[in-house]
């Protein structure tokens, strides 16, 4: 391990946001070595390079450890590379969890990279060291191409400050502006632990497309109408406050031979899945495969190669329902005893002790379901202190913490699966695979009973995200 703060450094950047000026200056100190975009797919360090440090590409790509492990001891005193968003994802695993690497943030407005980008593809010009040999073209904007160009950059920088913000580092930061300013590059190198000061900077790489945006732009007046019809501040967005959840991998459930694994969301049709894919193999529920681990259940997907993965999402006016009376309002096993007492106590829930009670009736439990459901549009927005339980999550927040291990082959819903379930079985190898049952009317009163507009207003307020994620229509048009 190296002396001082970091054993090595790495600078997140991107094409055209001066991050070849930037490695020309690091280059500049005694002390730092800047060694390229040492983990390009399709280069190593720079162009016609066949080495970093004695390691080679194909070195490289078999494990790309054993090259951060050559910048840190290789080079005499602290070693570099640049990095961008598609290069190898690997990297980033390595480098953000370890704070004894350096982190460089360099940044460039959008609108000018993927300008400058559009003119060096025109010309085949990436970098200008002699003004008499600039070569000049303008760009053609084209507003698919900006907007995956911006949403690219937009989602590596979240990922980059989430990882820094979980980890609990800190990076430095570099606005493109501030390359020509020789007091900030000098308090990069008193970050990276250089005490020398440079007087001056680099000249020997000039500015290629100096002019006005406007004149760069062959179609200007289009780029200005796209980018003033861009919601720059995301405001058509679903606010989502919902904790991040794991893959819960553990509720993973396998056929007990068939090659089937359900991923179950809670408060959904759960039970005549099981008792569906128990039914398949000829067992019953006890006999499906349960309580994976991560290593157990890589083990199942090896064992079975040939293998569907599936899931069945509710409606969520159902869902919602389903998590009330299951976990809420009735009590016995499964019932939520602590969250039940602080609804009835914090929150004005109106339910009896036992059930069933001659006192509760559909009016009230209309009544007692509203409030639920005022409790979970907090309890969604983290405005509670209980927690957002898997029994009421969104099911796009439960599908990407699957997504975390693996995703499901097919996302299913409750009211398809007498049709797709045993078509999925059918692949499998079933001839004459059976049906799956009705889920069971929800106690102590259907939903039937009591659903109307106002209900349904609240729910798709709730899981808005869930509504426009999946196209769930009015739960009246399917229930």
């Amino acid at each position: 391990m190296k002396s001082g703060r970091f054993d090595y450094f790495i600078v997140f950047a991107e094409m055209r946001t001066g991050s070849n000026f930037l490695e020309t200056n690091l280059n500049a100190y005694d002390g730092l070595t800047c060694l390229g975009e040492a983990f390009n797919p399709h280069f190593i360090g720079y162009p016609n390079r066949t080495d970093i440090l004695g390691i080679t590409q194909p070195m490289r790509d078999a494990d790309p450890q054993r090259l951060i492990e050559a910048v840190k001891h290789g080079t005499a005193g602290l070693g570099g590379f640049r990095f961008f968003h598609d290069h190898d994802q690997r990297v980033l695993d390595i480098a953000l969890s370890d704070p004894r690497c350096a982190k460089i943030i360099l940044t460039r407005n959008p609108v000018d990279s993927y300008v400058s980008w559009k003119i060096a593809q025109a010309t085949g010009q990436w970098k200008l060291t002699n003004v008499a040999k600039r070569k000049e073209a303008r760009a053609v904007f084209d507003r698919a191409e900006f907007e995956a160009h911006l949403t690219a950059l937009q989602e590596f920088q979240i990922t980059l400050l989430h990882a820094l913000q979980v980890t609990g580092q800190t990076a430095f930061y570099v606005a493109y502006e501030d390359l020509q300013d020789v007091a900030v590059m000098n308090g990069l190198a008193r970050f990276l632990g250089i005490e020398q000061q440079l007087d001056s900077l680099d000249e020997s790489l000039k500015k290629q497309n100096p002019e006005a945006i406007s004149e760069k732009v062959r179609n200007f007046d289009q780029m200005a109408d796209a980018l003033a019809r861009l919601d720059r501040f995301n405001l058509t967005r679903t606010p989502n406050f919902e904790p991040r959840r794991g893959a819960a991998v553990p509720g993973y459930v396998a056929a007990a031979r068939s090659p089937l694994l359900y991923l179950p969301i809670r408060s959904g049709p759960e039970t005549q899945v099981m008792e569906w894919m128990a039914a398949l193999d000829g067992v019953d529920s006890d006999g499906l495969q349960t309580k994976f681990t991560q290593k157990t259940l890589r083990q199942w997907m090896r064992a079975h190669s040939v293998h569907r993965s599936f899931t069945v999402l509710r409606h969520p006016v159902a869902r919602a329902h389903a998590a009330f009376c299951e976990k809420i309002l009735i009590p016995g096993p499964g019932n939520f005893t602590e969250i039940r007492k602080i609804l009835r106590k914090s929150h004005g829930l109106q339910i009896p002790e036992t059930l069933p009670d001659p006192g509760y009736d559909k009016d009230a439990h209309r009544a007692a379901f509203k409030v639920f459901l005022d409790f979970l549009k907090a309890n969604l927005a983290g405005q509670t202190m209980v927690r957002v339980d898997a029994s009421w999550a969104s099911q796009l927040q439960v599908l990407q913490g699957y997504a975390q291990f693996a995703l499901p082959d097919m996302i299913l819903r409750e009211d398809e699966i007498e049709v797709y379930l045993p078509a999925l079985a059918q692949q499998m190898g079933h001839d004459d695979p059976p049906i799956p049952q009705d889920a069971p009317t929800d106690r102590p009163f259907a939903l039937s009973d009591i659903y109307d507009e106002d209900i349904e207003d609240c729910v798709s307020g709730i899981y808005q995200r869930d509504y426009t994620t999946f196209g769930f229509s009015d739960w009246q048009q399917i229930g």
